[in-house]
């Protein structure tokens, strides 16, 4: 199988073909540097992903605060992941950086709120 990528890890923007069975990697083409060939093998093997929404704040100034996760995670848990951000309401005051999830799901990520929700 043959699939096409535009790595989005540095400026380049390089357009990555790879030749590949399942999960095996033949051969990689197009790649200006060492990143892009890292990018390609690991969205083949194992994708990651990052992940940003918002939770509901309780007596907050405003009703909701930003939040991300600090490490990325499978791809194929984003929607497990969100089910468990959904689940909370936090408390003002919410600090950018606080933890509200800490190792959400067991993946190894944190769930961090990306902005100060100060106490209405």
């Amino acid at each position: 199988m043959n699939k096409t990528f535009t790595c989005i890890l540095c400026p380049n923007g390089c357009e990555i073909r790879v030749s590949c069975r399942e999960k095996e990697i033949d051969s990689i083409e197009g790649n200006k540097c060492r990143k892009g060939a890292d990018y390609v093998k690991q969205e083949i093997v194992h994708p990651m992903r990052g992940l940003s929404s918002s939770v509901l704040v309780e007596g907050g100034c405003m009703p909701l605060c930003s939040v991300r996760l600090n490490r990325p995670v499978p791809k194929e848990k984003i929607f497990d992941v969100m089910a468990e951000i959904r689940k909370i309401k936090a408390e003002a005051p919410v600090r950018a950086g606080q933890i509200l999830i800490a190792d959400v799901l067991g993946l190894g990520s944190d769930v961090i709120a990306t902005r100060t929700v100060e106490r209405r």
